[in-house]
């Protein structure tokens, strides 16, 4: 039997007990259900070998990873928003506007002393906010390069930025 028909026969006899699993660790969150489906999306695109003994041990455990990164995305979020607040309530709109003005140029001349690509790579990280893969997927390029590029321009970048500061 195949790793897919595998997880399918799982999936369909398994689904609603793992959606209570994980109901229950989200607060009976909307997004479980997105969970549950993306733990079996990652298992159906894995390249490794299943079995149906260990399929059961292999459905929990992804879905309790899921579940930790959820809650760190949820913790990092509300500290950001929290902290986001504060700062709104302590400076002028103004300020805040012109700071970040500043600061954008400031990024714009660092990333100016930088060659092209890696300029390229930068930007589509910071304004568009895209991962080392997905700028791979969208440039065409390979991964290790781009992640080569993004690491030195931010070296080069964070270098510049101190010395102005």
């Amino acid at each position: 039997m195949s790793n897919q028909e595998i997880i399918e026969r799982y999936y369909r006899a398994h689904k609603d007990e793992l959606l209570v699993f994980v109901s229950a660790r989200m607060y009976h969150s909307v997004e479980a259900e997105d969970l549950v489906q993306e733990a079996f999306l990652r298992m159906l695109s894995g390249n490794r070998p299943v079995c149906e003994e260990t399929m059961g041990s292999l459905a929990y455990t992804l879905c309790r990873h899921l579940l930790i990164d959820w809650h760190r995305r949820r913790h990092v979020h509300a500290d950001v928003e929290h902290e986001l607040m504060r700062t709104a309530t302590e400076t002028d709109s103004a300020e805040t506007i012109l700071s970040v003005r500043e600061i954008t140029e400031q990024l714009e001349r660092g990333l100016a002393r930088l060659p092209e690509g890696c300029r390229e790579t930068y930007r589509l990280h910071i304004y568009g906010g895209l991962q080392a893969k997905d700028i791979c997927e969208q440039t065409g390029e390979k991964y290790k390069a781009v992640e080569y590029r993004l690491g030195l321009a931010r070296k080069q970048v964070r270098n510049y930025l101190r010395h102005i500061s």
